[in-house]
């Protein structure tokens, strides 16, 4: 039970946020359609750059762990979240134009996203990471080595489409990259994650004990959204699982 005046953090809660309907605009003139949630009246000491799951496999941007960060990271830890659908991909905010491309003209997509969080202005957004997830990591290895961002945290990455010369390519510029790695993933466990990333030499591996895939159940979305921010806006405070009712909006 939670204190008088406090409300538990559940699965589906949400929290008090600026949040702020977005359209990208590619290179190849498409446009995408998107979210921005901040800190209602601060600032944010970090931003993330989500990119989804596969969207031929039910991916977009309400997938549930960036739908959950985006809910409760500005309340809870002054991060701002940046989500969107990638070309072609549908959700309750709309479909972004375009098609499906299997990661290749989703290039423009990701710089799209890059960009928007680069040049954003009121508040400016600071720290900027991406936070890929399945498919999502591949977009970040394949296309997300910019200059203007920290670092790139991977959630479950399959290495469907990634090639050697693409880690290679992160490994000479040197920005930090953390792998967020299911003990049962489906795709690619803790151990096979370590020769295959053997490239990558700057890559942290975190195997993540009794999680599959999919970061299924509260335990396992509390678990990815600690890491998330240790690595983001680390301090000495873990995240709260309660919070004073003010806070709750939905």
């Amino acid at each position: 039970m939670s204190p008088s005046g406090m409300q538990q953090v559940r699965s589906n809660t949400i929290l008090a946020a600026r949040r702020d309907e977005i359209e990208l605009h590619t290179a190849d003139e498409l446009t995408l359609v998107g979210e921005l949630a901040m800190p209602l009246d601060r600032d944010p000491v970090a931003t993330l750059v989500t990119l989804h799951p596969l969207p031929t496999e039910g991916g977009f941007m309400d997938s549930h762990v960036l739908k959950k960060a985006s809910y409760r990271l500005p309340a809870l830890a002054d991060i701002a979240v940046l989500r969107f659908n990638t070309r072609g991909t549908s959700s309750p905010r709309g479909t972004s134009e375009g098609a499906f491309d299997e990661g290749r003209a989703e290039k423009y997509d990701v710089a799209a996203a890059i960009e928007f969080a680069e040049f954003h202005e009121e508040p400016v957004l600071p720290k900027r990471w991406l936070l890929g997830w399945s498919f999502g990591t591949d977009l970040a290895l394949m296309h997300g080595a910019d200059p203007s961002i920290e670092g790139a945290i991977l959630l479950s990455p399959p290495l469907r489409n990634v090639k050697d010369e693409h880690l290679e390519h992160w490994a000479s510029f040197g920005k930090p990259i953390v792998a967020l790695v299911p003990e049962f993933d489906d795709f690619l466990r803790p151990d096979e994650a370590r020769r295959r990333f053997a490239p990558l030499t700057q890559i942290e591996i975190k195997g993540i004990e009794d999680c599959k895939h999919l970061w299924v159940g509260e335990t396992m979305v509390r678990r990815a959204l600690s890491e998330i921010v240790s690595i983001v806006a680390p301090s000495d405070s873990e995240l709260p699982t309660d919070v004073e009712d003010s806070l709750v909006v939905g």
